[in-house]
């Protein structure tokens, strides 16, 4: 009998927030972590990206808050989370699933204006979504106050350690009263998750959801391919890979029944023959569909994973994954339903930037690459049409049987040249076949570039810091202070210098001058993946006098330029200016997109690095 969320102890407004929301049943990880949270346990849970561990830690959070008297204006749950995005996608998943229901979810991170979040904070909150840096920039200036926290939860806890946040959690929990309940959820579990956890959970649930080993190189000999998008602009980019795909027929995915409808009812605009799956139809429904499904009376089905659970068509040629799925082992089930019986298939993926590292924990899963594209012009999609028609029009020339039509060719033979005519006929078969999506081909769609890959997988096997190589800096008369490798005990993150930072060892240094780097210029082994010429310094406006830390400047370069931090090369640190190495191809774009982003509360300068200091 399947476990549902009325069954893990959920109350009846946020079970008919979920019903309203199209989920059906709960994630392993979910089945396994609501109830010890909702108990008040600790909980210590391994999970993979998106195996629905927000559901997990929100879900008993919004009910506790129910059940809870509240302490005013003190927030009453605190998640803290490596990067901006999953800040602001946590806490989309909060609105979401608390909908009507009275709850307060404020989201602080880095870029944000301050006086903004300030101000959210003091009107009072019951739940707070933090990035450490700003958690502990407003602990510091007595903004946030979590003397009432009940809960905290440590989400991709090991990203964290990886951005070098060690000292900032440690500080946080510091921060929080000594009585409360703590979850750490982590992809893995090195030793330095373990440290924390010893020291700061107390008795928890140990939940592990093991990959399913069976899908390693199991997968479907199919041409994947996955197209990075802006959610606003998601269905106009669907359907120009849909006109420029021309499918068969093909099963188009999407994670609820809400969305389902929408996206089924906007592609039959678009002039699809469209078919809805998922799990609020009746049988006779589903019946209704697979029949048309199967007696080729459909172009496109769109369906919820659940819905889609024993579909067999022999000829669906596309799967498209509007999101991307929750876990590898979903992917590989949803497009193991093309490519059959020796026929090529086709798997389409539209991620979103922030989607990015579950694409590459489903290649590390597979071992299969997923080609990244950008989404078709529409020049593409115009081209792509042009040819279509010109397959059609040779299709009837060779089939013959053109007398009856002859008449007219030689009538208007006798005004206009036949080349003209023939392009009349054949322009006038394009706009007949073009559809009604053609008013849509000219909405921009904003170009994104993927993060280069980084050499080592998350998940494929050991994490590998990606904290710079310390190095003294040039063109002072005091020494810069600079970041190194984690060379201390399990959790203490990357260190960089000697001084102190609210009253223990501070990563990347302190405010102070004397600071030393540990490795002395020219003596460490600086092994780097990437010939070093390939590498250039730019120049940031701010340093120790601004409080800024290599985990702000890492944090920016990654939040504002989507730009992997496993590339960054060495930090340098001065009292007045920070100097950082890039791979040459990054460069440009990080500078571009840091003009006007603000580190610790104010703007600065950035440009190429010319060796000048005033």
């Amino acid at each position: 009998m399947k476990e549902t969320f009325a069954d893990l102890g959920m109350g009846k407004e946020l079970l008919s927030q979920l019903t309203a929301l199209g989920y059906e049943e709960p994630t392993p990880i979910q089945k396994a972590a609501i109830a010890p949270l909702m108990e008040g346990r600790d909980l210590l849970g391994q999970a993979a990206t998106g195996t629905g561990k927000t559901a997990a830690f929100a879900l008993p959070i919004l009910q506790r808050i129910g059940r809870t008297k509240a302490v005013a204006n003190k927030p009453f749950a605190l998640v803290l989370v490596p990067t901006r995005e999953l800040a602001v996608q946590v806490s989309e998943a909060f609105h979401k699933y608390s909908k009507g229901l009275g709850t307060s979810v404020v989201p602080i991170y880095g870029g944000q204006e301050f006086r903004r979040q300030i101000v959210a904070l003091d009107r009072g909150a019951h739940i707070i979504v933090a990035t450490p840096g700003r958690a502990l920039d407003h602990l510091r200036r007595e903004t946030l106050d979590l003397s009432g926290l009940q809960t905290l939860v440590l989400d991709e806890a090991d990203e964290m350690l990886d951005m070098g946040f060690a000292e900032d959690l440690e500080l946080i929990m510091e921060a929080t009263p000594k009585v409360r309940q703590t979850a750490l959820f982590s992809a893995t579990l090195p030793p330095r998750i373990a440290s924390i956890a010893e020291r700061h959970l107390k008795n928890p649930a140990r939940i592990l959801i093991p990959r399913d080993k069976s899908t390693k190189g199991s997968m479907p000999k199919v041409r994947q391919t996955a197209y990075l998008v802006p959610r606003s602009h998601k269905i106009a980019a669907l359907g120009r890979v849909l006109d420029l795909e021309s499918p068969k027929l093909a099963l188009i995915f999407c994670r609820t029944r809400i969305e389902v409808d929408e996206l089924a009812d906007r592609l039959v605009g678009r002039g699809y023959r469209v078919e809805a799956l998922h799990g609020g139809m009746s049988q006779v429904e589903r019946d209704r569909v697979m029949k048309k499904a199967r007696g080729a009376m459909v172009d496109l089905v769109v369906a919820t994973d659940v819905a889609a659970r024993g579909i067999d068509i022999e000829h669906v040629t596309h799967v498209v994954n509007f999101d991307v799925p929750a876990s590898p082992e979903s992917y590989v089930h949803r497009i193991g339903r093309t490519g059959r019986a020796g026929r090529e298939g086709v798997a389409i993926t539209l991620a979103e930037p922030r989607e990015l590292r579950l694409l590459r924990n489903i290649e590390s899963m597979t071992k299969q690459k997923i080609g990244v594209s950008t989404v078709p012009t529409p020049l593409d999609v115009k081209a792509r049409r042009l040819d279509i028609t010109k397959g059609s029009i040779r299709e009837i020339l060779l089939a013959g049987e053109l007398e009856g039509f002859r008449v007219v060719v030689e009538t208007l033979a006798a005004e206009f040249d036949p080349l003209e005519i023939a392009a009349a006929a054949v322009r006038m078969a394009h706009e007949a076949t073009a559809g009604e999506s053609a008013n849509e081909d000219d909405v921009h769609i904003p170009a994104i570039e993927s993060f280069s890959r980084p050499q080592s997988s998350a998940h494929g096997g050991p994490r590998k810091d990606f904290a710079p190589r310390a190095f003294e800096g040039k063109g002072t008369g005091k020494k810069p202070r600079t970041w190194q490798k984690e060379s201390g005990p399990p959790g203490s993150g990357a260190r960089g210098g000697s001084g102190a930072r609210g009253g223990s060892g501070a990563r990347g240094g302190s405010g102070g001058n004397n600071s030393k780097s540990g490795v002395a210029a020219g003596n460490s082994d600086r092994s780097r993946e990437s010939n070093p010429r390939d590498m250039v310094r730019i120049f940031i406006s701010g340093g120790t006098r601004m409080g800024i830390r290599p985990a702000d400047i890492v944090g920016a370069i990654a939040n504002e330029a989507q730009v992997n931090p496993r590339g960054i090369g060495d930090i340098e640190i001065a009292e007045a200016f920070s100097i950082v190495e890039l791979p040459e191809g990054d460069v440009d774009h990080v500078i571009e997109a840091l003009r006007g982003a603000t580190l610790r509360g104010r703007k600065v300068k950035v440009h190429r690095d010319k060796g000048i200091r005033s």
